[in-house]
């Protein structure tokens, strides 16, 4: 019998998901790629699989993981099984410089950004950009990995000379542009099947720790505005409408990518920025509670309908 089959290293993100196929009754496996074999001599099973591996799996002791993914990616791809955020997918997941190059040929735009190996490079980044704040952040990412304000570049020499320096697992750091924001959150936009599903206003305050899974709590790592706040800090905004949301469909649709969160950030001009890319995207439960939408049920629906899809094909 056909499965769902989800491929991740993290438990904690999937549970939620795998919750909601259990309600709705659709069979699945799970296939954990901290390690393992491909045998390329051999067929992958019948089913539909879904990539949820993620930029920041070497935080888990988890380095090769992306590397293991790309490689039964490539199989399940090159033997016809239906593919939900493919290799293309998994690309642009582990490399924000791949991000940014897909969403401009979109004409989505991105903050300023130069890409830098070294140290050295790092700071000479700085002075080529010629922003009067900027901050660095690690090509391959998630969680918020590497995110730093800086106001100067004497304080950034500091940083790269001393102990607290990190680099990016590999290698690339980058040097962007700070997006001076009116208020302190940014927005999410969420998309399943390629379709738009719901915003969120996410609230920055507290640190740019972003991911809205329940999950992810390590601290503040960034604070864009300074500012603090009594409202939540993850709202599902209702009726949200804007034209990028097109733009971002058109951008999933070229590029393969089926589920995914996307984040931007407006300026105080109203321009929006966008920056990030996620296609291992959570959702964080008490927001949706709130306004009545779960996006894992709609990932698990989704799902639902393309299995049954692929059954009727192969009757």
């Amino acid at each position: 019998m056909s499965k769902i089959y989800i491929i991740h290293e993290n438990s904690e993100w999937t549970i939620h998901l795998t919750k909601r196929l259990e309600e709705l009754n659709l069979p699945y496996e799970e296939w954990f790629l901290d390690e393992g074999i491909v045998d390329l001599t051999q067929a992958p099973p019948e089913g539909i699989f879904y990539n949820r591996m993620s930029a920041s799996s070497h935080t888990r002791g988890h380095r090769f993981a992306p590397e293991l993914t790309e490689a039964v990616l490539a199989w399940l791809e090159r033997h016809g099984r239906k593919v939900f955020n493919g290799s293309r997918a998994l690309r642009l997941e582990v490399s924000k410089v791949n991000q940014y190059m897909a969403l401009n040929a979109h004409g989505i735009r991105t903050p300023k950004t130069i890409a830098a190996v070294g140290k050295k490079q790092i700071v000479e980044a700085a002075k080529q950009l010629g922003c009067p704040s900027f901050i660095t952040k690690h090509n391959r990412a998630g969680k918020g990995l590497g995110v730093q304000l800086f106001h100067s570049i004497e304080t950034l020499q500091q940083y790269v000379e001393s102990g607290a320096f990190e680099d990016s697992v590999d290698g690339i750091t980058l040097v962007q542009e700070y997006i001076q924001a009116p208020e302190p959150f940014i927005t999410r936009c969420e998309f399943v099947g390629g379709k738009f599903v719901y915003a969120v206003r996410v609230d920055t305050s507290q640190g740019f720790e972003l991911c809205p899974a329940d999950a992810c709590q390590i601290g503040d790592l960034f604070c864009p505005v300074g500012e603090t706040t009594t409202r939540p800090k993850f709202e599902i905004i209702e009726g949200f409408a804007d034209p990028i949301i097109e733009k971002y469909e058109q951008f999933l649709r070229a590029n393969d990518i089926h589920i995914a969160g996307i984040e931007f950030i407006r300026d105080r001009n109203g321009d929006i920025f966008t920056y990030d890319v996620n296609t291992n995207t959570n959702y964080n439960s008490e927001a949706e509670t709130r306004a009545g939408t779960f996006g894992m049920l709609e990932i698990a629906k989704f799902f639902g309908e393309e299995l049954k899809q692929l059954a009727e094909t192969a009757r």
